[in-house]
C-alpha cells in the first residue's frame, strides 16, 4: 500500500504541474516534462480511485451481508461529500477545473460494479475505452446542434443550487466527464483485485500497460497520417497552434466551434477519445508498477520517497489546500516565475504532509472524510 500512496503522492504532484508549473509551449526538456503531467496525473488520480473503492468495499474479495451494505453506504457518502466540495471549490471562480465533483459522480456511477471479478472489471473498461468516447461525441455533437441540453439544465436542481450545468456537465459537457473518466476507475478497480506482489502479476501489467500506452498514443499518430485531411481538420477546429502533437500533447488546444468527427483520432490526454483513454491507463499502470515495485525491491529510495508517500496518504488535503493557495495567489506567471511557485507549492506540501503523517494516521480532511461515514454504522 505503500507504493500506492507514493503513486497517488506523485499524482497529486502532476496535478500540481499542470495548474501552477511552466507552460509546457515554452518547449524544452522541462516543457515536455510539464505536458507529460498534464491530463496523465489525474488519470493515474482517477485509476487510484478505483482501487480506493476496492479497498473499502472490499479487497481482494468483496464484503458480503451487512459489512458489504456499509461499505457501500460508506462508498455513497464519500461520494456526495466529494461532489459537494468538488462543486464548493469550483465556486471559488479559479480557473482549474476542479476534478472532486467528477469523481463522486463516476463513484456513484462504478459502486454497482463493485462486486465483478478482475476479468469482467478489465473487459468493461476496455469496451468502456472503445465505446464511451464514441457515445460521448454523439451526445455532444447533439448538444451543440439543439437546444434540449438547456432545457435540462434549467429543470436540474443542481445546478440552480451551485451555478454550474449540474449534471449536464458533469456527465457530458465537463472538463472530466463521467462517461469517459469511467474506465480509468474500473481499470483501477480490476488491479486492486490483484495480488501486486506477485512478479507474475507486476510483469503482466508491466507488459498491459506498455501495450495500451502504444495502441493509445501510436495508434493516433498513425491515424492522424493515414486519415486524409485529419490533422488539417483537427488544427482548423482548435485552437493550438499546431495538430501535428495532437497524438500525445494538448498543445493541440481545444476545440473552439464544431467538434469534427476527426477529433476522434486525437491521443491529447484531455480529448475524451478511445485512443487517450488507452494511452493515459497505459502510462498509469507503468506508473504504479514502478512505484509498488520500487518500494518493495529498493528500501533506500522507499526511505527517500517517505514524503511523496505521506502527500499520497493526504492527497484529498493536498489536492484542496492548492486549489485555495491558486484562488489567493494566482497561476502560473501571475504571482511570479512559474518554475518557482511549482517548488513552492510542491516543498510546502512536502513538508506539511510530512509532518502531520508523523503524528495522524489521516489528513485533516481525510479524517473529515472518515467521520462523515460514521453514520453507515448503522446500517442493518
Amino acid at each position: 500500500m505503500v507504493g500506492i500512496d507514493l503513486a497517488r503522492g506523485l499524482a497529486v504532484f502532476g496535478m500540481y504541474a499542470a495548474h501552477v508549473g511552466p507552460d509546457p509551449a515554452d518547449g524544452g526538456p522541462l516543457g515536455f516534462v510539464m505536458e507529460l503531467a498534464r491530463g496523465r496525473s489525474s488519470a493515474l488520480f482517477a485509476l487510484l480511485a478505483g482501487f480506493t473503492l476496492v479497498l473499502i468495499t472490499g479487497r481482494p474479495h468483496p464484503r458480503t451481508g451487512r459489512a458489504g451494505r456499509q461499505a457501500v453506504v460508506r462508498m455513497v457518502i464519500r461520494s456526495l461529500v466529494l461532489i459537494v466540495l468538488g462543486l464548493a471549490l469550483t465556486s471559488l471562480d479559479t480557473d482549474v477545473d476542479v476534478i472532486l465533483a467528477f469523481y463522486g459522480l463516476t463513484f456513484l456511477a462504478v459502486l454497482p460494479l463493485h462486486r465483478l471479478r478482475v476479468r469482467t472489471l478489465a473487459l468493461l473498461a476496455a469496451v468502456g475505452a472503445l465505446v464511451m468516447p464514441q457515445l460521448l461525441h454523439v451526445t455532444r455533437l447533439s448538444i451543440e446542434d439543439g437546444d434540449w441540453a438547456d432545457t435540462v439544465v434549467a429543470a436540474d436542481p443542481l445546478a440552480r443550487i451551485s451555478d454550474t450545468d449540474g449534471f449536464m456537465e458533469l456527465l457530458f459537457t465537463g472538463e472530466y466527464p463521467v462517461l469517459t473518466w469511467m474506465p480509468f476507475m474500473l481499470a483501477g478497480m480490476a488491479v486492486a483485485r490483484l495480488d501486486l506482489t506477485g512478479n507474475t502479476v507486476r510483469a503482466r501489467l508491466v507488459c498491459t500497460g506498455g501495450a495500451s500506452a502504444l495502441l493509445g498514443y501510436g495508434g493516433s499518430w498513425l491515424a492522424l497520417r493515414l486519415v486524409p485531411h485529419a490533422r488539417s481538420t483537427v488544427a482548423a477546429a482548435t485552437d493550438g497552434d499546431s495538430a501535428a502533437s495532437a497524438w500525445w500533447s494538448d498543445t493541440v488546444g481545444y476545440v473552439v466551434e464544431d467538434t469534427p468527427t476527426a477529433w476522434l483520432l486525437v491521443g491529447a490526454p484531455h480529448s475524451q477519445t478511445t485512443f487517450s483513454i488507452l494511452g493515459n491507463t497505459g502510462v498509469a499502470l507503468l506508473v504504479l508498477v514502478l512505484c509498488v515495485t520500487g518500494m518493495d525491491r529498493l528500501p533506500r529510495c522507499a526511505r527517500l520517497a517517505t514524503p511523496v508517500c505521506a502527500v499520497g496518504m493526504t492527497a484529498l488535503t493536498a489536492y484542496v489546500l492548492h486549489i485555495l493557495a491558486v484562488r489567493e495567489f494566482g497561476m502560473e506567471e501571475e504571482t511570479g516565475p512559474a518554475l518557482v511557485d511549482l517548488l513552492v507549492y510542491t516543498s510546502v506540501a512536502l513538508l506539511i504532509a510530512t509532518a502531520w503523517t508523523r503524528r495522524f494516521r489521516r489528513g485533516p480532511l481525510e479524517q473529515l472524510l472518515h467521520v462523515s461515514t460514521l453514520p453507515a454504522r448503522h446500517v442493518k
